[in-house]
């Protein structure tokens, strides 16, 4: 690890700010489980613990669904690794690490990019994590809720934003207390959750099995073998552990009655129930059990035939999805590890904490939602599932575990959102103007973008957007590390990453050569959106940007050794 001294010019520089300043060697204190903890933390949240009902509905079998997931997070802790190098070497957070490679100005490019995603996602997980607290509210109470926006959810989610805000005013031991203690209660949690299913279920074994079921449509319509004309409506609802259907009957319900109507119910007779169709292009169809308990109404789609297993495709797309999950933070993450005490404690802490928790939790996910089909008598189909937490929690009725449940939510949602969107956007902020914005007030101010972007109307919205301008910044990751590893060979002088006038000043504070590799790899990333016949590039979006960004970087400065 390197310590350089500072002259007095330089720490007047407008580009220096105690928080943005290296981290002295002997306050560089986390240790391998400090970050192992952070990154459980993180790690745990709703949409971990949904990723592999995405794959598991899209035709994925969970064994595939995990083995991706692990694979894909082993994947992208590698870079995520080497990136963390030079905030352990030189105790420097993202924004002055870039500036070797983008110019002292032209690192706002990504790193006010990276931020705006970061506080993006702080307004949804705020409110989402305003919403447990509303909940538990109303199981202390007694009281219903409301269904829409009502003033309670809007406290609860004030509530829940000026508690983020007090560890962000604490700094960043305030956040290191919370992931250590965060850490061992979620992976609690989730051995309860467990505990629960296999208690509930009769077993792993039995739990595992019925979610294959899960894997398929309950509903296909699909045109005669012989080519008559017509469809055939193919049913199949989700079996008990005896092997016998939850649903004893089904209906055909007309699209103008989608309330249900008064359709006859017709008795299913097997697993596999068929039912002859005309030519409609679509049907709507529900499913009941002995005890009068329906189903959702499903509307079906003709299909041109029995929908196949996933292929190698299906496989590949997914594996890139997922490791475009973690990409912003591997872009960053020198954010975290300027605080580690060594690059093996870095090595070991990212390795134990992130690939183990994705793996466990995305496990967790699955082997509750399965547990779920068995215990829970009103689950009649696939797609009334209960994947994700929200919806198994109000399968319960007992105050008790509801108000447990959701805490276990809150802090889940807490050591999060706190790790992963705040610490980016307030060094980024900070960057913008050292000598004004602290990383407290840079924190703050990702808060209130936060509020701004109004997540209680962009919940859905939003995540798709978020998630695409994530992909977009595999460029800059390729950027990142071609430059520090390829072009400086791990050798920064600190001092001028600093410096208005040091030799990362580049050409009016911009290097022209990274930001055409970020255009290129951005566009190369891009062009299959409207070419189709590079369609695969744009699939490939992370790993295509990072490729191109990073040949096309290192092709521009191998010429310029004056630069380096």
């Amino acid at each position: 690890m390197v310590d350089q001294p500072f002259t007095h010019s330089i720490k007047n520089s407008p580009l220096y700010s105690e928080d943005l300043a290296p981290i002295p060697v002997e306050k560089r204190t986390w240790s391998k489980w400090n970050l192992a903890a952070l990154w459980v933390g993180m790690a745990v949240c709703i949409p971990t613990y949904l990723l592999a009902s995405y794959m598991m509905r899209a035709g994925l079998s969970w064994q595939a669904a995990l083995t991706i997931i692990g694979l894909a997070n082993l994947v992208i802790t590698i870079p995520m690794v080497l990136n963390g190098h030079a905030g352990v070497k030189y105790g420097i957070p993202f924004p002055v690490q870039g500036r070797a490679a983008f110019g002292t100005v032209g690192i706002h490019i990504p790193s006010i990019v990276r931020a705006i995603v970061a506080c993006g996602w702080f307004g949804v997980q705020t409110w989402i994590g305003g919403l447990a607290i509303y909940s538990i509210w109303n199981a202390a109470t007694g009281d219903v809720g409301d269904l829409g926006l009502s003033a309670g959810k809007f406290i609860a989610f004030g509530i829940f934003w000026l508690i983020q805000i007090w560890f962000i005013w604490r700094g960043t031991e305030s956040i290191k207390w919370l992931e250590t203690w965060a850490a061992p209660i979620l992976i609690i949690i989730g051995m309860l959750l467990i505990g629960w299913g296999a208690t509930n279920a009769g077993g792993l074994s039995v739990a595992l099995e019925q979610g294959k079921q899960l894997q398929h449509a309950t509903a296909v319509l699909v045109p005669y073998a012989d080519a008559t004309t017509g469809h055939e409506l193919r049913l199949t609802p989700l079996v008990g552990s005896d092997g016998v259907p939850k649903a004893t009957e089904y209906r055909i319900v007309p699209r103008t009655k989608m309330d249900g109507g008064s359709d006859a119910w017709l008795p299913i007779t097997s697993s596999t129930t068929s039912h002859a169709m005309g030519v409609e292009p679509s049907v709507n169809v529900q499913f009941r059990n002995a005890e009068g308990q329906e189903s959702t109404i499903l509307k079906v789609g003709a299909s041109p035939g029995v929908p196949e297993s996933a292929g190698f495709m299906s496989y590949l797309l997914w594996f890139t999805a997922m490791v475009g999950f973690w990409a912003t933070m591997a872009i960053s993450i020198s954010d975290i590890t300027r605080y580690a005490s060594s690059q093996k404690d870095q090595l070991a802490g990212q390795f134990i904490g992130l690939p183990g928790t994705m793996i466990f939790y995305s496990f967790v996910g699955i082997f509750v939602t399965s547990a779920a089909v068995i215990a829970f008598r009103d689950v009649l189909i696939a797609e009334d599932a209960p994947w994700d937490p929200v919806s198994l929690v109000s399968k319960f009725s007992s105050p008790g575990v509801v108000i447990f449940a959701q805490l276990a939510m809150l802090i889940a949602t807490l050591s999060t959102n706190i790790a992963a969107n705040v610490i980016a956007p307030a060094n980024a902020f900070s960057n913008l103007f050292p000598q004004k914005i602290s990383f407290r007030v840079g924190g703050v101010i990702a808060g209130l973008i936060g509020i701004l972007i109004c997540p209680w109307w962009l919940l859905d919205e939003i995540s798709g957007l978020l998630i695409f301008v994530s992909g977009l910044l595999g460029p800059v990751l390729g950027i990142l590390l071609c430059d520090y590893f390829i072009i400086r060979k791990k050798e920064l002088s600190v001092p001028d990453l600093f410096a208005v006038d040091g030799k990362y000043r580049f050409t009016s504070g911009f290097n022209i050569v990274a930001i055409v590799a970020l255009v290129v790899g951005v566009f190369a990333a891009l062009i299959g959106f409207w070419v189709e016949a590079l369609a695969l590039l744009y699939q490939l979006s992370w790993f295509t940007g990072f490729v191109v960004a990073f040949v096309v970087y290192w092709l521009g400065m191998r010429p310029r050794p004056q630069v380096i």
